[in-house]
């Protein structure tokens, strides 16, 4: 879908007042709608500007999926600022997941929770999801991805592909042939994460990846909106 198309249906729904959770069953339906363009938030990187300032300009730049990420905030910081991010992705029919906390997902009735291999076994987090929420699994080997496959997961995240500001590293980054033995291990859909920008995103999706996640390349940038588009412009030229 072009996107001054797809922004305009986002806009008509604001107009109207739709708001709606988007389900599994619609997820799987055409994963590459919702994960094409997958953002990340990271207040340190937001120049001072709130979750929702930055995500809705990147939602306006043409972002698909927000995931809120706020492991240093305290509880009831952390459900305000989900409750506000639940409401604005709603209206404009993004897919909307939360990071780690599975409790917080489903208090705020976000479309689903994300996990990595530290968190909440997949098994677990699955189970309190439900079979109506979407469940996405970090998997830094081909591996950990087929066992979160085996587990319930809709879509994996995977280690950074590249050196990154944003992460320590545990172990060296995958570079594009591991990704690609992630990707060629499964059948659910993978986001790449880590260090992509609009330079070398072209051949991160030559792996076969369903979508990119930045933090930096987006959140970071004076003009977030901007940024956003000209990613999706990448993304929408690799077909």
């Amino acid at each position: 879908m072009a996107l001054g198309v797809e922004l305009m249906k986002r806009e008509s729904k604001i107009e109207s007042g739709e708001a709606r959770r988007i389900s599994r069953k619609e997820f799987k339906q055409d994963p590459k709608r919702y994960l094409s363009l997958y953002v990340v938030t990271d207040r340190k990187l937001s120049l001072g500007r709130t979750e929702e300032e930055v995500i809705e300009a990147a939602i306006r730049g043409g972002a698909t999926a927000v995931q809120l990420r706020a492991k240093d905030l305290a509880d009831d910081e952390f459900v305000g600022v989900a409750k506000r991010l639940r409401d604005l992705t709603g209206r404009f029919g993004v897919l909307y997941i939360v990071n780690d906390r599975v409790d917080i997902a489903l208090a705020v009735g976000a479309d689903g929770a994300h996990v990595g291999q530290e968190d909440l076994p997949a098994c677990r987090a699955r189970e309190m999801l439900g079979d109506d929420r979407i469940l996405g699994v970090t998997a830094e080997t081909p591996e950990q991805a087929v066992k979160a496959e085996q587990e319930g997961a809709d879509y994996l995240g995977t280690r950074a592909v590249f050196y990154t500001s944003t992460k320590q590293y545990a172990a060296p980054p995958l570079g594009l042939c591991g990704l690609r033995e992630i990707v060629q291990a499964v059948k659910i859909p993978v986001v790449a994460i880590g260090g992509i920008n609009t330079d070398n995103a072209r051949l991160v999706l030559s792996t076969g990846v369903c979508g990119i996640a930045v933090v930096s390349a987006i959140v970071a940038q004076p003009d977030v909106e901007g940024a956003a588009r000209a990613m999706r412009a990448v993304i929408g030229r690799a077909g």
